[in-house]
């Protein structure tokens, strides 16, 4: 009896290292699955505003390699579908000697379309990790096309995940953002005296001073996002003590280069 009460806590106990070891594997393998993903969208997570969009302003080349593949990116901003096919397009006459060109772009202030390609890669090694870093990146209206060079040797599926988003990512990291929102252009005209006690207290607060129009009075004009709109309007008319005349165009898109 007790060499089998004995035998049974001892099977309890080996059955318990399995699966405290079991959980601690499935954590590593987690957390390292989960790295690249995160160093996609940790740069700009936190930081986009309601009712806003990143977009490239203006596009970038990346570059990656790994056992003599070379990995040729390119990025830039489309407006609509027709655009994308013509770059994937002059990419594929570029490198028309290239084994591979793949891509990946979304359309759309919420990605309404999102499109990818393998292009004769393992599916799902190319195309789908290309989109991720245009998702993970929350960019829209871009598109990423990575042309490969085989080196003659294969990569396997990781190396492949691994290579294709590396590229996209330099091609996005040396490209130029601009994240658009919808604000108000506000006008204010006022006198000298009062013009340049607003001018200080936009650079305070940071808001865009878009123009100046000097005249017998000054005109300053100010773009501001639209939740910031009522507090430029209220501190200009306690600024001015009233006197300034105040104006203001509604729901423009705002642009600003991130």
């Amino acid at each position: 009896y007790s060499s089998n009460k004995a035998n049974y806590f001892f099977t309890i106990d080996f059955l318990h290292i399995i699966l405290v070891l079991s959980s601690l594997r499935k954590i590593k393998c987690a957390r390292c699955s989960d790295s690249l993903s995160a160093k996609l969208s940790m740069e700009y997570s936190g930081e986009i505003m309601a009712d806003s969009v990143i977009f490239l302003k203006k596009g970038g080349e990346g570059y990656y390699e790994e056992k003599k593949s070379r990995f040729l990116a390119a990025a830039y901003r489309i407006s609509d579908e027709q655009e994308a096919l013509a770059y994937i397009e002059a990419a594929r006459k570029k490198y028309w000697d290239a084994r591979h060109s793949c891509y990946a772009y979304v359309l759309g202030g919420n990605n309404e379309l999102m499109r990818f390609s393998d292009d004769g890669e393992p599916s799902g090694t190319a195309g789908k990790p290309i989109l991720e870093v245009l998702t993970g990146r929350k960019i829209h209206d871009c598109i990423i096309i990575v042309t490969r060079y085989f080196g003659g040797t294969l990569l396997g599926t990781g190396g492949l995940v691994r290579a294709y988003q590396k590229a996209s990512l330099d091609a996005i990291d040396n490209s130029t953002l601009a994240r658009r929102t919808k604000g108000s252009r506000i006008t204010v005209t006022t006198d000298y005296s009062g013009a340049g006690k607003i001018q200080y207290t936009a650079a305070q607060n940071g808001w865009t001073v878009e123009d100046i129009i000097y005249a017998a009075d000054v005109s300053l004009i100010i773009t501001v996002p639209e939740d910031m709109r009522e507090r430029v309007i209220k501190e200009a008319a306690d600024i001015t003590s009233g006197k300034a005349q105040i104006s203001e165009e509604k729901n423009i898109d705002i642009e600003e280069e991130l």
